[in-house]
């Protein structure tokens, strides 16, 4: 050995840079905003690369810009969460000729995978307008205009004895919320019928032969982007071999996602104090409103990004002003004296959903490297 030295013959172990598959990263993003609540305008979701690729890193951004691009190509991140789509309408072709093009061109060579988390982030509890509540500081708060269509009902037929393990399988999936009461579910005893063939192998009864067995009837609401796991568990905890069971579409509206929000402050303010706390904490540099009331602010309603469309349900909820951005100049005719609009920017209003998308994947992948983006990509500028 050179110098007397005795070199161990361990193996030096390389230290891989920690790594996540882009499918591991969607399934954190749409457990807790299912792409099924998007609107139907919308395009959230994988929009440009393998899912199945290993990434080193992610990169946050409310928009992908050119700028964007470049810092993610500079710090080695393999996929970029962006809160509005680069391809929102239709793309039939790619030359480069627009904004979308070029970017998704850049991305492919750039082997840069592009995702968004548009209306599905902003209608769920807990997403976009639940942020801009809590910046706010709203208290009581719910959903201005709760989503129809989302809500399914499950009956499913078990045997008596195995009806309790069965139900709490469905409830553990995400079955049986109804406003603030959960494990909700209607349950009727009867006799179910079965024969099985001679290939069968049935829990009671024998093969070929008719059989009647005590059951109960469990009927259950759930939202329907949980149907394929709420079934998968049911089916694990049931005891028969072939599992009778019905769902319902329903046209209930479903109270824990939607668009906009309304709360109540803690403390009435005086509406010019209102305003200024809006510019200071939305980092506005100017806001559009409407007359100013003659009274206190108690009730907020909101609404990330354009939201002019929920002027008329946030005067119902008994909003004293509606917090939103993208208002047209007749929009400001609508509050009739009864309630006050502010327009505080559609970047403003929705800047704080990387924070969101953070916390999602920090609390569930704390290794992983994930970024926030430092371009502002507000593409409105103030003179």
């Amino acid at each position: 050995m050179p110098n007397g030295i005795n070199q161990s013959k361990e193996a030096i172990h390389i230290i891989k840079p920690f790594t996540m598959q882009i499918k591991q990263i969607v399934r954190e993003l749409e457990e807790f905003a299912s792409l099924s609540l998007q609107e139907s305008y919308d395009n959230s979701g994988l929009a440009v690369g393998d899912i199945d690729r290993e990434v080193q890193s992610v990169l946050l951004c409310l928009d992908v810009t050119v700028e964007v691009m470049e810092e993610a190509e500079k710090i080695g991140a393999g996929l970029i969460i962006s809160h509005h789509p680069v391809i929102f309408g239709k793309l039939e072709k790619l030359t480069g000729s627009t904004y979308a093009e070029r970017i998704v061109i850049r991305a492919v060579r750039s082997n840069i995978a592009l995702y968004s988390s548009h209306t599905n982030i902003d209608s769920v509890i807990g997403g976009v307008n639940s942020r801009i509540a809590d910046k706010i500081g709203l208290k009581d708060c719910e959903i201005l205009s709760p989503a129809r269509g989302i809500l399914k009902k499950l009956a499913v037929f078990v045997p008596v004895d195995h009806a309790a393990s069965v139900r709490q399988a469905i409830f553990d999936a995400g079955a049986g919320h109804i406003g603030e009461y959960d494990q909700c579910s209607f349950n009727i005893e009867g006799a179910g019928s079965f024969r099985g063939s001679e290939k069968s192998d049935p829990f009671a009864g024998k093969p070929g032969t008719l059989h009647f067995e005590k059951e109960i009837r469990v009927e259950t609401i759930f939202p329907g982007f949980l149907e394929s796991r709420i079934i998968e568990r049911m089916k694990e905890a049931h005891p028969y071999e072939e599992v009778a069971y019905d769902i319902y579409p329903l046209d209930n509206k479903y109270h824990r996602a939607g668009m906009g929000m309304a709360g109540n402050l803690e403390n009435p303010m005086d509406p010019t104090e209102f305003l200024m706390f809006l510019k200071e904490v939305f980092r506005s540099q100017s806001i559009r409103h409407s007359a100013i009331p003659d009274r206190k602010i108690s009730r907020v309603a909101l609404c990330g990004g354009s939201g002019s469309f929920l002027a008329g349900a946030a005067r119902k909820s008994g909003a004293d002003v509606y917090v939103s951005g993208d208002f047209k100049y007749h929009d400001f005719f609508q509050p009739d004296q009864r309630m006050m609009i502010a327009d505080i920017g559609h970047f403003e209003s929705e800047q704080f959903t990387l924070e969101i998308f953070h916390e999602l994947l920090t609390k569930k992948i704390p290794n992983f490297a994930v970024h926030f983006s430092e371009v502002n990509t507000n593409p409105i500028h103030y003179f």
